[in-house]
């Protein structure tokens, strides 16, 4: 199981993206994966096919509508754990925020 935390920008279509984010998150949820959209990217967890089918789809369909598209990807590979999505995060908050 991976952990891919991706952004894509088409570059020269002024400040706001939405909709190119839109569109990505409209394939994110088709793909069944489990996700998060966060204020600086995507990410999507499960085997590593599927995660970058997700990324070259949204990949294609961005550059569908601009010249130019830079994409970042980030990978966490890790062999036999799932759900980190919200495993990560709630390590890190009980480490915050120790129970009283």
């Amino acid at each position: 199981m991976i952990v891919c935390e991706f952004s894509i920008v088409p570059l020269g279509k002024g400040e706001s993206i939405s909709s190119y984010v839109a569109e990505c998150m409209r394939i994110v949820q088709g793909s069944g994966l489990a996700h998060q959209l966060t204020a600086m990217g995507t990410i999507v967890e499960g085997e590593w096919d599927e995660v970058m089918a997700v990324v070259a789809e949204c990949h294609r369909a961005v550059r569908s509508r601009s010249p130019r598209v830079l994409t970042t990807v980030r990978l966490d590979d890790r062999e036999g754990a799932e759900g980190r999505l919200e495993s990560k995060v709630r390590s890190v908050q009980t480490k915050v925020s120790p129970p009283a």
